[in-house]
């Protein structure tokens, strides 16, 4: 499948790292089951989708509020990024998103704007040899309020010098489309593994 943009000349792009430059959800899924599962935490694939995009400790802080646990939010989010990094070398980047960088690299700037912490991101970037394709990282940390809220979009598109309406975001979640448009930028929606026809996931 290809991924259709919409109608206009964009001068920058920018892209959320997993599940949109990279196939990572699964295994990110994995990770989170594994981590959660020490604390006799459950949690669903169906909350970990609907939750895409929420940074690493909110969705610690929120399980513990919900669940009425006390997980210790730093331990338990390290324990779940190096259970991720375990799986790294499986990891593979999405061909409709990389056919679009390929496209206009060297054209326009690009930037990742993430939810997850800057280390994942680059390690992501490093495994599937894109990491010198973007000209901005904002990831976890960086911004004050996570997607739905525009800020990391329009921190990229200062850091780019360029204006918010003239980029494109590339996403695989809602709360990313959302912080997209609050952004007053253009987006596509990458569609998750099941709708690309990505097997085993």
């Amino acid at each position: 499948m290809k991924l259709k943009l919409p109608e206009g000349t964009f001068e920058a792009y920018l892209f959320d790292c997993d599940g949109t430059i990279v196939d990572s959800m699964p295994l990110h899924y994995l990770a989170w089951k594994k981590a959660l599962g020490e604390w006799g935490c459950e949690f669903s694939e169906q909350l970990f989708y609907e939750w895409g995009g929420m940074p690493v400790a909110e969705i610690i802080s929120t399980l513990n509020r919900d669940r009425g646990l006390q997980m210790p939010v730093v331990e338990v989010g390290h324990r779940k990024e190096n259970l991720y990094y375990e799986l790294l070398p499986q990891l593979r980047a999405v061909p409709e998103v990389l056919e679009h960088i390929e496209a206009q690299r060297g054209r326009i700037p690009f930037g990742v704007v993430s939810g997850s912490m800057r280390e994942s991101v680059v390690a992501s970037l490093t495994v599937v040899k894109l990491l010198n394709r973007f000209d901005t990282l904002v990831c976890a940390g960086d911004y004050k309020k996570s997607k739905p809220d525009p800020e990391g979009f329009l921190m990229a598109a200062e850091n780019l010098g360029v204006n918010p309406e003239s980029c494109l975001v590339f996403e695989d979640t809602e709360m990313g489309i959302q912080a997209a448009q609050s952004a007053g930028m253009g987006w596509v929606k990458v569609p998750p593994p099941w709708k690309r026809g990505v097997q085993g996931s």
